[in-house]
């Protein structure tokens, strides 16, 4: 260490005690502060002294239970299991939670187990109510109520402790599958949450297999949901999926098939969350749904929570009825759990094939049989516009030599404009339309679309028989096997079978009929097109084959009475005579101005445009 560093710390040194020295407090000050100190050590000492008196005032005060002392002597009850039934349903409630456990829909016999339909089951589903107080949510499913004014259709029951009461009611209505609730409440206001006035609502339930075949009732159950004062919606029945719908919601389905557990609200239900979740490796069960919402609720007791549940079958008619049960009346559209198609299939279904199908069910007919009728029914209606179709293409079938000239005087490709020109004028001339086949048939389609919809959802099909399929309303499966082959799984249907072989024979007759149409390279790419369209059938055949035997029952009575139908128009129709009556109609109109179509207009207008476009090269 050399001398200029210690000079450095030697000055350093002197700083500091300088400076102590010069910052310590005189005599006067220090007796000061004393007296300070022993002032604050007094106050200290009258502050513990106050807060154990303010204790021992507060351990001398009866206290008033809060919310995780509410209703104490009842959060460890035992549960009181109690049943509710009429005619139509059997609902078993608990008195642990006030709650529905499961209903069983009398008269629908069950698929999986012996006795009815078990729409939902205390071991698959659960139902919770929360109402939240200030200290703490006060979960209903924690409380062992008491069991009063029981009958067989009504039961309430109270959770109550000095002064304070909650209570909630069920009354099973008769003859119906409606289950009415009121939730109500005495002395909670000083408990509840300052500006919280909602029930909280937790539902959910694995939806179990309740028909044969579980992926074709799987593609009919859904969660679905009414939106207030909007039409109904639903979640995705073939993959996960959750929403958090904006608008308040009248009421929620859990729906399968032919079933349906329904959570009405007097009014509107708000915050819903809801989702469903695909339970592919649970053999006996499709799938989970899961809803939270709120519900008003009044904390002063003054108003009751009125809740209702549908629990029963997804009968169109039955529907439509419990909808008027409802506090929205009709408008609560349960009906739509029944999904007749969408809009335009839907009103055709509604306002015509459902009347034809209840006007045939009433003479109690078997459903085979039903159907049968229906179809013939369907066909007779449309036969009209199926003659005009074919007419208009055996028009087109004796004209085929005139239109064979014109592809001779036009040979090259370049000319197509003019050849289609030329037989746009002869089609003007003999007043036939090329379009003549297709509108009558496009006319047809809305028809077979929304059979595609009604027959599947129709309850009255499920467990009826005919011939040798079981269960109209499942898959018939006459053959057999044990082991899961792709895209046809364990079985053949024959109903599907015979639905595929007369659609392609009906492939056959209308590929002729445009066969005989078309002429030159239109004729040459139909025949290219023939391939694509005979694999129609197969590919119905690997789609249908796990569908409805009544929906393929439909389709082969269908396409048979087609085959039947064409057979007796090509024997009925002379088409000497027909050619006949077309020159006569040429001979009557040569002198008439001539009749450009739409389509004809256009040609005319491309060709003048390539004639001008030629002539500027």
């Amino acid at each position: 260490m050399d001398k200029n560093t210690v000079t450095g710390f030697i000055l350093i040194a002197l700083v500091i005690i300088g400076f102590s020295w010069y910052s310590q407090p005189s005599r006067e000050e220090l007796e000061a502060m004393a007296q300070r100190d022993s002032i604050a050590a007094v106050e200290q000492q009258k502050q513990v002294e106050a807060k154990k008196i303010e204790a021992e005032r507060i351990a001398a005060t009866p206290a008033t239970p809060d919310s995780s002392a509410l209703f104490f002597s009842q959060s460890n009850g035992e549960g009181q299991r109690i049943m509710l039934q009429n005619n139509k349903v059997k609902i078993g409630l608990n008195s642990k939670g006030a709650v529905v456990e499961d209903a069983e829909i009398v008269g629908y016999k069950s698929r999986r187990r012996d006795g009815d339909v078990l729409i939902l089951g205390k071991e698959d589903a659960s139902m919770k109510f929360t109402l939240p107080l200030k200290q703490e949510n006060l979960c209903l499913a924690d409380l062992a109520f008491n069991v009063t004014e029981q009958t067989d259709s009504s039961v309430t029951f109270i959770a109550e402790q000095e002064g304070k009461q909650l209570q909630v009611s069920y009354t099973l209505r008769p003859n119906t599958y409606m289950l009415d609730m009121n939730i109500v409440c005495q002395g909670l206001e000083g408990l509840a949450m300052p500006g919280q006035s909602n029930l909280l609502i937790n539902w959910n339930a694995r939806i179990a297999q309740q028909e044969k075949g579980k992926d074709f009732e799987n593609r009919y159950s859904s969660l679905t949901y009414k939106r207030q004062g909007k039409g109904v919606k639903k979640l995705s029945e073939m993959k996960d999926e959750s929403k958090e719908p904006e608008e308040a919601l009248e009421w929620i389905a859990f729906k399968n098939q032919f079933f349906s557990a329904v959570l009405i609200g007097s009014q509107p239900m708000t915050q819903a969350s809801l989702s469903t979740e695909q339970l592919k490796d649970e053999e006996d069960y499709l799938k989970r749904y899961e809803a939270s919402l709120q519900v008003p609720f009044d904390a002063t007791g003054k108003e009751p929570t009125k809740l209702q549940m549908y629990l029963g079958p997804n009968d169109f008619h039955i529907l439509k009825a419990h909808s008027k049960m409802t506090a929205y009346g009709s408008d609560a559209d349960l009906d739509e759990l029944v999904y007749l198609g969408w809009s335009f299939f839907r009103f055709i279904n509604r306002w015509s094939i459902l009347y034809i199908f209840d006007w045939l069910k009433a003479m109690g007919l078997s459903m085979g049989i039903v159907l049968l009728l229906l179809t013939i029914i369907i066909k007779v209606l449309v036969f009209p516009t199926q003659k005009k179709s074919f007419m208009s293409s055996a028009k087109m079938r004796v004209l085929k030599p005139k239109l064979d000239e014109l592809t001779k005087q036009y040979p090259n490709p370049d000319q197509a404009m003019q050849k289609q020109q030329a037989m746009m004028q002869v089609y003007s001339q003999y007043g036939v339309s090329p379009m003549g086949g297709c509108l009558p048939m496009l006319i047809q389609m809305p028809i077979w679309i929304a059979m595609f919809n009604f027959i599947p959802n129709a309850i009255d099909l499920r467990g009826e028989s005919f011939l040798w399929a079981s269960d109209l309303s499942a898959y018939d499966d006459p053959i057999r096997w044990g082991t899961s082959l792709p895209l046809i799984g364990n079985h053949l249907s024959l109903f599907c079978i015979l639905f595929s072989a007369t659609n392609l024979i009906n492939t056959w007759i209308s590929m002729r009929q445009q066969q005989n149409q078309f002429t030159g390279e239109q004729a040459q790419q139909m025949k290219m097109m023939q391939w694509m369209m005979y694999l129609m059938p197969l590919m119905f055949f690997f789609w249908f084959n796990n569908y409805s035997s009544g929906l393929s029952y439909f389709y082969f009575i269908s396409g048979l009475l087609n085959i039947i139908t064409m057979w007796y128009l090509r024997w009925k129709t002379d088409d000497a005579k027909l050619l006949a009556g077309l020159e006569a109609y040429r001979e009557q109109h040569k002198n008439d101005p001539k009749k450009v179509s739409g389509l004809q207009a256009r040609l005319e207008a491309l060709q003048k445009m390539q004639q001008e476009q030629a002539k500027r090269r």
